[in-house]
Order: structure tokens, then C-alpha cells, then sequence
């Protein structure tokens, strides 16, 4: 019977599909009604993909140090994370972008209604 490919290596390998890797965190940013963020859950997935997409974007010594610089962009507080967040992600190939969500997924409660006159 063949082996199978260790999770974490085959998890890596997909990640370098740059898509791919914009999906795996897209399914990270969105919670579940009712769910509490994870900060620990959302550090890993974006190490994975730094881990992933790190090489192919810089050098080496470069991704080790852009690794590292995740947790400062995270330990900051305060509306320039964002940006730091979305600086470091192009860094790796990938833009942080804002969707409309699709009508059932928006509640009523946080909708203002509009009328065209």
C-alpha cells in the first residue's frame, strides 16, 4: 500500500497555487453566525501560505524575515493592521479585497433600506 504525502506537506503544495492559496484564506476570514474569531487559527493560515508563497515571491533570507514580521502586523492594534495586513499579503502575490455579500448572507438587522425616488 502506497504512503500517503504528512498533511502539512501536501497542504503547502496546494497552497502554492496562488488561487488556491486567496481560497484557503477567504474560508479563514469568514465566520459562521454566532462564531468567535481565532486569532491562533488565522496566524496559522496566513503562515502557511507565507510558508508557501514566500519563496516563490523573494529570497529565501526575505521570506524567513516576512514570516516573521506576521507577528508584529498581528500584535498591532488599530485601524493601520489593515494596511500592514494588506501590504504584507501583496508581498506574496495576493491583494486583500472587499466583496459585495451575496443578499442571503446579509442580515436585515445591519441593512438600511434605500428608496429611489
Amino acid at each position: 500500500m502506497p504512503k500517503s504525502k504528512p498533511y502539512h506537506e501536501f497542504l503547502i503544495a496546494q497552497l502554492k497555487e496562488p488561487s488556491f492559496a486567496a481560497l484557503y484564506l477567504e474560508t479563514h476570514f469568514e465566520l459562521e453566525e454566532g462564531e468567535e474569531p481565532d486569532a491562533s487559527l488565522m496566524k496559522l493560515a496566513l503562515d502557511h501560505v507565507a510558508e508557501a508563497l514566500g519563496e516563490d515571491n523573494m529570497t529565501s533570507e526575505e521570506a524567513t524575515l516576512h514570516r516573521q514580521k506576521l507577528n508584529d502586523i498581528l500584535s498591532d492594534s488599530g485601524v493601520e493592521t489593515i494596511y500592514y495586513l494588506g501590504e504584507w499579503l501583496q508581498k506574496l502575490g495576493l491583494k486583500l479585497t472587499v466583496t459585495v455579500a451575496k443578499k442571503q448572507e446579509v442580515s436585515g438587522e445591519n441593512v438600511e433600506k434605500v428608496s429611489v425616488v
